[in-house]
This record gives C-alpha cells, sequence and structure tokens, in this order.
C-alpha cells in the first residue's frame, strides 16, 4: 500500500465544522485541537488572556469568542477566581464535527477508529433494515444514484468520498427515524477521513460490499440490509486496522 499518513491525518469535509475564516475561528481551531489531542491535558487551567492572545496573535475579542465557542462545544470552563480550565473529557460533545475531525488528527488514531467502526455498528446497520422497510423512491434512487457516482469515481479514492458520504447518509435518512437521520451530518468528517483511508484497490474490494447493502435495500430486505450493512463495517475496519499498521512501520523506518 502506498498512502500519504499526513493527508489522512488532515482528511475532513469541511462543510460542517466551524469556520476558520474569521480571527476567533482560528482560535478554536488551534486551541481545540491542542485540547482534543491531548497536547493540553484535562483539567490543565489555560493560561490568563493576555498571555493567551499574544500566543495567538488575537485580540482579547477573538480570544474571547474562539473560548466561548469552546466552551459550548464542552471543552472549556470558565470560573471568575479559578481561570478557564479544560473539562475532564468525558463531558466533551464526543459527537461535534469539530472534535470529531481534531480527533482524527490525534497522535494515535487506533482508539479514534475503534470508537467510530463501534458507533456505526451500533447504528448503520439498524439504520439499514428500516430502510428496507420504509426508504420512498425518492429515497431509493439517491441511495442508488450514490453507489453509481462511487463505481463511476473508479480507483480515485478522492472522488469516491463524496459519493461515499451520500450513500450511508441516505440511508441514515431513508431509516425514516429522525434521532438516526442527523447522525450522519454529525459524523461527517470522521466519515471522511475514514474514507480516505482507503487505496485504490481497496476501493475497489469495496463496490460488491457496498452493492449487496443496495440490493437488500431495493429488494426490501430488513435482515439482509441489517447484515449486509454488518459485513460492510466489518470491511471498513479491516481496511482502516491494515492501512493504519502499515502506516506504522514505514514511520518506524523512516524514523
Amino acid at each position: 500500500m502506498n498512502h500519504d499518513w499526513k493527508e489522512a491525518k488532515g482528511a475532513k469535509s469541511g462543510q460542517r465544522t466551524y469556520s476558520t475564516r474569521s480571527l476567533h475561528g482560528q482560535v478554536v481551531h488551534e486551541l481545540g485541537k491542542r485540547i482534543v489531542t491531548g497536547d493540553i491535558d484535562e483539567g490543565e487551567v489555560l493560561p490568563n488572556e493576555t498571555e493567551l492572545g499574544a500566543s495567538f496573535d488575537v485580540s482579547r475579542t477573538a480570544l474571547r469568542e474562539g473560548i466561548k465557542v469552546l466552551t459550548a462545544k464542552g471543552l472549556l470552563a470558565s470560573r471568575t477566581r479559578t481561570g478557564t480550565r479544560v473539562r475532564p473529557r468525558h463531558e466533551w460533545n464526543m459527537l461535534d464535527p469539530d472534535i470529531l475531525a481534531w480527533r482524527s488528527t490525534a497522535h494515535d488514531p487506533d482508539r479514534f477508529i475503534q470508537d467510530l467502526v463501534e458507533f456505526r455498528m451500533a447504528v448503520e446497520p439498524l439504520a439499514a433494515s428500516l430502510a428496507a422497510t420504509r426508504a420512498t423512491t425518492e429515497q431509493l434512487a439517491y441511495i442508488e444514484q450514490a453507489y453509481f457516482d462511487m463505481v463511476a469515481a473508479g480507483e480515485d479514492v478522492h472522488a469516491g468520498v463524496e459519493p461515499d458520504l451520500r450513500f450511508h447518509q441516505g440511508i441514515l435518512h431513508a431509516s425514516g427515524n429522525e434521532l438516526l437521520a442527523p447522525l450522519g451530518a454529525l459524523i461527517e468528517a470522521a466519515l471522511t477521513m475514514s474514507f480516505r483511508l482507503a487505496t485504490p484497490a481497496i476501493k475497489l474490494d469495496s463496490f460488491p460490499v457496498h452493492k449487496a447493502v443496495l440490493d437488500a435495500i431495493l429488494d426490501r430486505n430488513p435482515q439482509q440490509a441489517h447484515d449486509a450493512m454488518v459485513n460492510l463495517l466489518g470491511y471498513a475496519k479491516s481496511y482502516n486496522t491494515a492501512v493504519l499498521s502499515e502506516m506504522r512501520e514505514n514511520e518506524s523506518v523512516e524514523a
């Protein structure tokens, strides 16, 4: 396998994440990433506004706005006497698109991939089975077109990411469950990172596995749709693990 680890680490859609166009948006991403990746520890008190503002080269106003955003994401807590402190990890909003994107850039992504696959296993097989029963004609056509577009992208991993997202998000929406439907958008950045770990050969091999899910949904067979999605997610876990393992080996050799 020939794969660019840095490219995979930085992969995200950018559609759901917080904008970096403003100064406070840049603070959000830089400070948030440091916290989520462990460069700033849980419970650690941040420097005062003067020091922190100087380190980011931004005004106090921009810094305060950035901290407000990170506070809303559950990463920070501000107190008048004790200052701004990093909240315990279990209090973070782990389904926040930015936090998911930052987690995908962590120094050791294995835990992230494991959590992502387990989360998808809990959600997507159910969504597929429901879609087989509830999907409208329009929703079936949407999922089918997403599959055709994946196939048309062929070995081009980057071109295949967007239709792959549409395929999985379309199934979540077709489930008819209003709690399941938004999950695709929430984890979009994480899915993008996972999809871009695929090599061209892996991408081609995944088409029949996706097709089995599509066929079961089109056939209105909920049990087959459930089982086919479990198989697809198992395939994704296997190639993610293999690619990450090879990347670590290559980094060890280069070091």
